[in-house]
């Protein structure tokens, strides 16, 4: 059971998406992969494809491909939502965790979602996860400046009207901390998405967990 108002530490829980919620980052990181191919480019390995999930579009292409002009990002962009959107329908919510949501939900936290997905890429996951009207707020790549820039968390707290000492960020990457920590906000790390739990400690998470149950155990305990 989720802690009550009076002995709670947390009033705002801010989740990221992909590789948070939803286990897209093994889709995310083919189809980042099958773009480079389709423009003749050297493609990134797993590692390097994963490492940019979370950020913005020319953060990510500056970071996975140093040598393409700046005017090619856009085409290297539509050839990754092409074949992203192939397969989007297939990707689900991981175990557990629209149980999660509810039971924050019902202990009347205020749930949040900040991440690097466009503001239609978000509309659309919410809508097929059938988690309409679950989050109070969110906060998307392309309405301000993307991760690990604090903008996000910090429109999420103005708008939610809650300080950074009642606020959590959870997320997968080191891009999710990074955020947290620029916005002066507590940060968790979840290892099961798309960085691996060695990079994720050099952020001195206040936790780690390695799945959706212990992540809902945890926040049960301490949040």
């Amino acid at each position: 059971m989720m802690r009550d108002a009076a002995t709670r530490r947390f009033d705002l829980v801010v989740f990221d998406w992909d590789g948070t919620l939803m286990d897209s980052t093994t889709l995310i990181a083919e189809a980042l992969q099958q773009a480079f191919r389709d423009l003749g480019l050297a493609v990134p390995d797993d590692a390097a494809a994963r490492y940019v999930i979370g950020l913005g579009l020319s953060d990510a292409m500056k970071s996975v491909a140093p040598e393409l002009p700046p005017h090619r990002y856009a085409e290297l962009g539509a050839r990754y939502r092409e074949h992203y959107l192939a397969r989007e329908d297939d990707i689900p919510l991981f175990a557990g965790a629209r149980e999660m949501l509810a039971d924050l939900d019902s202990a009347g936290y205020l749930m949040a979602v900040a991440t690097g997905k466009t503001r239609a890429g978000l509309a659309r996951a919410i809508a097929k996860a059938d988690l309409q009207g679950v989050f109070h707020a969110t906060r998307c790549a392309d309405e301000g400046l993307p991760k690990p820039h604090p903008d996000m968390l910090l429109y999420l707290m103005d708008r939610l009207e809650v300080g950074p000492r009642e606020t959590l960020m959870i997320g997968d990457t080191t891009h999710d901390l990074d955020l947290a920590q620029n916005a002066g906000a507590a940060g968790l790390a979840v290892t099961y998405g798309a960085h691996p739990p060695e990079d994720l400690a050099k952020w001195s998470p206040m936790a780690t967990v390695h799945s959706v149950a212990e992540l809902r155990a945890w926040l049960e305990q301490h949040a």
